[in-house]
């Protein structure tokens, strides 16, 4: 069973040591500006996240990142409490705040579509078959819930009625309550929807099948931080796009990356996840209108805000434009 964990780059308990290695380093970790990046699923759209700091790259750019995994909604939520800068959530995930007066905003998309698989346990064979059964998701409003909303939607199910949602926790904790028939369905991301089959679990439906554009994984601040912090949200956002080029571009360094963030240890899982990474990540990592539209009809039957609500207004791309305009994203893949 996979556990619950933070993970720190800045070890604080040593503090000499930091002093030598700045030193060493050279001015630019000296007067590195420290931030909190976190992210709220062990899934392989926030690669950029974990590979911009195992590839030392926020320290290039002047930023002392710690990076945290903060479950479900913890990272929503230590977002908006100002214990974090940034996040890696999903679009619902940050809409739904917003729409209730909240400022979180979308800087980067790493994934423009869903990924996910409705699996259940061996004896559901058909879609009737779930009726009445329970769906475990991570959070009532969170990426995996809304996912599961959508697949039964498109099955032909009342995700309202026809099944019972509970909330579970998150990737490793349903996938623990999965195995042990606590519940009977959940949905998970490749790779991890694997391990379930290989436990015996089935796949019975499959998202990238259903044709549903919508805004997914993304790197959201809040606009009180953009604020206060242009430049440095700045360098952030060069730090993402250089850990997607990294990505792309370096097997070795990102599979490292994926072994100690997603514990994996078998090399199958680790060579699927990265061509998975690879293949995902878009080399200019623009939020779309259409994609955010997707999340604003799905939260509009709960929050009326939401049909009225402006796509554009869930997203600053002023990062991304500016080193897509200046043609530095085309220069690291020449």
């Amino acid at each position: 069973m996979l556990r619950r964990f933070i993970f720190a780059l800045c070890n604080k308990t040593f503090p000499f040591i930091v002093i030598i290695l700045a030193l060493i380093a050279g001015p630019s970790a000296q007067g590195a500006e420290q931030i909190r990046v976190g992210y709220g699923s062990l899934s392989t759209s926030y690669a950029a996240i974990w590979v911009a700091g195992e590839a030392r790259l926020f320290q290039k750019n002047g930023i002392d990142a710690e990076v945290l995994y903060l479950e479900s909604a913890l990272v929503r939520t230590a977002l908006l409490t100002g214990d974090i800068a940034m996040g890696g959530m999903s679009g619902t995930t940050m809409a739904a705040p917003r729409l209730q007066g909240g400022d979180p905003i979308l800087i980067a998309s790493f994934l423009n579509s869903l990924q996910y698989r409705l699996v259940v346990r061996p004896e559901i064979r058909t879609v009737a078959d779930l009726k009445g059964k329970r769906v475990g998701v991570a959070g009532f409003g969170l990426g995996a819930h809304r996912g599961a909303q959508i697949m039964l939607a498109k099955l032909g199910l009342n995700p309202d009625t026809d099944v019972t949602m509970l909330q579970i926790g998150g990737d490793p904790t349903r996938l623990a309550a999965l195995l042990a028939g606590t519940i009977d369905a959940s949905v998970f991301n490749p790779p991890l929807y694997k391990r379930a089959v290989e436990a015996g679990m089935r796949v019975l439906a499959n998202i990238e099948d259903m044709n549903f554009p919508v805004q997914a994984s993304a790197l959201v601040t809040t606009d009180r931080f953009v604020k206060k912090n242009y430049e440095l949200t700045r360098r952030a956002v060069r730090s993402i796009i250089e850990s997607i080029h990294v990505i792309k571009t370096n097997p070795e360094l990102t599979k490292r990356s994926i072994r100690k963030y997603m514990r994996f240890k078998d090399e199958r899982d680790t060579d699927e996840a990265y061509q998975i990474m690879r293949d995902i990540l878009p080399r200019k990592p623009y939020p779309t209108v259409e994609g955010i539209k997707a999340v604003l009809d799905e939260l509009s039957p709960k929050l009326p805000a939401a049909k009225t609500a402006q796509p554009r207004d869930f997203m600053d791309i002023r990062f991304i434009d500016e080193l897509d305009r200046s043609g530095f994203i085309d220069r690291l893949y020449k």
